[in-house]
């Protein structure tokens, strides 16, 4: 555990939002669904030396095979017909958690820039490609991973590729962001050629001061 380790959890959230509801960092909530919350508490990134969850069996799990005119697709962990409520989407098609704080934990990664880690869902609307990537003066002390992205990296590509039939409009996948040290940590988010930054609190809350 960190010094930060004592902060509050995000409570799971029993609500899900109409899809396209709220602004570019608007909260979202809406009508009832568990789901999301508890697989994605209850699994891990590729390479964590906790145990993983299985994805649900009956959800509609896309290809992973390369996508037409794009990257392979990235493995999900389940599919959604929106956004999960405790959840503010970033620009169109992202999605992160709410929560003033996310807990932080000893990582066990070699890597000085990854020495604590915590866990988070990112979700992303079916059949999109985006890009996320730690803000500049944090390439040294920020990593992020999602769908089995191994090792974490500054920058990491997540391609949704929505599942046959197109039933489920947002994709889920396991992974998170691993720090230095607690901290604002801010990233910048790019789908469909626009850039949209997003402020996490890792460890610690977020403050107007904490980010370079």
């Amino acid at each position: 555990m960190s010094a930060h380790a004592g902060a509050t959890r995000p409570p799971p959230a029993p609500a899900l939002p109409e899809p396209g509801a709220g602004s570019r960092t608007t909260p979202i909530a809406g009508l009832g669904f568990l789901c999301l919350v508890v697989v994605l508490s209850a699994c891990t990134p590729a390479g964590d030396s906790r145990q993983h969850a299985t994805p649900p069996a009956d959800s509609a799990a896309p290809s992973t095979g390369a996508g037409v005119g794009g990257p392979p697709c990235t493995p999900p962990v389940d599919t959604l017909s929106a956004p999960p409520a405790g959840y503010r989407l970033v620009g169109e098609d992202v999605a992160v958690p709410d929560a003033p704080v996310l807990a932080a934990e000893g990582s066990g990664e070699a890597d000085p820039a990854a020495r604590l880690f915590a866990k988070w869902g990112l979700v992303v609307r079916a059949g999109m490609v985006v890009d996320l990537r730690v803000a500049p003066g944090w390439q040294d002390k920020a990593r992020l991973g999602w769908g089995g992205t191994r090792p974490p990296a500054p920058t990491v590509t997540v391609h949704a590729c929505a599942p046959e039939g197109g039933q489920a409009q947002w994709m889920a996948f396991v992974g998170g962001t691993w720090v230095a040290r607690a901290g604002c940590v801010p990233l910048i988010v790019t789908s469909n050629g626009k850039n949209d930054r997003v402020n996490l609190g890792i460890g610690v809350p977020c403050d107007k001061t904490a980010t370079p």
